[in-house]
């Protein structure tokens, strides 16, 4: 399988974002990419309601995710859109953070709504409350390609491994970690998370990324932490794309998961316990 990952540095305009992410999709294709992934909130990356509610939009009529389908089919290649912020009929005006999974054909293969929010004070000046804005999902994804199953996930739920094990027990090969990981968590946890998930279950785990600073308000500047990644089953890493924006195309081995779990068979061996 090869994979290209985007990594992106978005702002609060769909259209705007539309535009590179082809470009750079594009760009994968030429490497040879036989699937792409995006990062989370693909299509805008705001903390200011009012200019959510003003340009997003439901999913069936999101521009984005019928700008990626179309780019799918006229390139015949796979496309895990890492998450859309989108509209919802929630009674308290949430929206969801939505992944998708869409198939050379441009056909929407499976959906996952994120389902743990980035509740968290990392200081006085760091403080965020994404269940504020998006309603949480509830339901774990599991898809099914030509290469075996994907276990799609966004972001803040790679701190909770009992996910990613859940899916590698019910078959995952891949694990999607797609992230607009802040600068100040992605420094102190994201590589060592990511190749946790990966040695726990014996999965490779795809990480597509945000990078740089983003306008989230008039007022507020955000750091994302950039450095896409991809993680063998048996902890190295693949990938690491720094911090700058790009299309980087990797080359990986389904086998390498059989191998690793035959070597340490962990996420077959789970016993129950009591206590404390």
């Amino acid at each position: 399988m090869r994979a290209g990952l985007l990594q992106l540095s978005v702002t609060d305009d769909p259209a705007e974002n539309l535009a590179v992410t082809l470009d750079l999709l594009a760009d994968a294709v030429r490497q040879g990419a036989e699937i792409v992934l995006t990062p989370e909130v693909t299509n805008c990356l705001s903390f200011d309601r009012v200019r959510q509610r003003d340009i997003l939009r439901p999913e069936v009529r999101d521009p984005t995710l019928a700008g990626l389908r179309d780019a799918a089919r006229s390139h015949g290649v796979w496309v895990l859109i890492g998450s859309l912020a989108l509209r919802t009929a929630d009674p308290e005006g949430r929206f969801a953070n939505r992944s998708f999974l869409i198939d050379p054909s441009g056909q929407i293969v499976a959906r996952y709504d994120k389902i743990h929010m980035f509740d968290v004070t990392v200081s006085e000046a760091e403080t965020f409350r994404e269940s504020a804005a998006y309603r949480p999902g509830t339901k774990a994804t599991l898809a099914r390609t030509p290469w075996g199953k994907i276990g799609m996930t966004v972001c803040y739920d790679l701190r909770f491994p009992e996910l990613y094990r859940a899916l590698a027990r019910e078959g995952a090969a891949f694990l999607t970690v797609p992230a607009a990981f802040t600068a100040t968590t992605g420094a102190a946890h994201w590589e060592i998370l990511l190749r946790a998930r990966a040695i726990e279950t014996g999965c490779f785990v795809i990480a597509p990324a945000q990078t740089g600073t983003h306008a989230v308000t008039a007022e507020r500047t955000l750091r994302t932490h950039g450095h896409a990644m991809i993680v063998a089953p048996w902890g190295e890493v693949v990938l690491d794309a720094g911090t700058e924006p790009g299309a980087f195309v990797v080359d990986i081995d389904p086998d390498a998961v059989t191998a690793a779990r035959a070597r340490i068979p962990s996420i077959h061996a789970e016993r129950s316990w009591e206590g404390p």
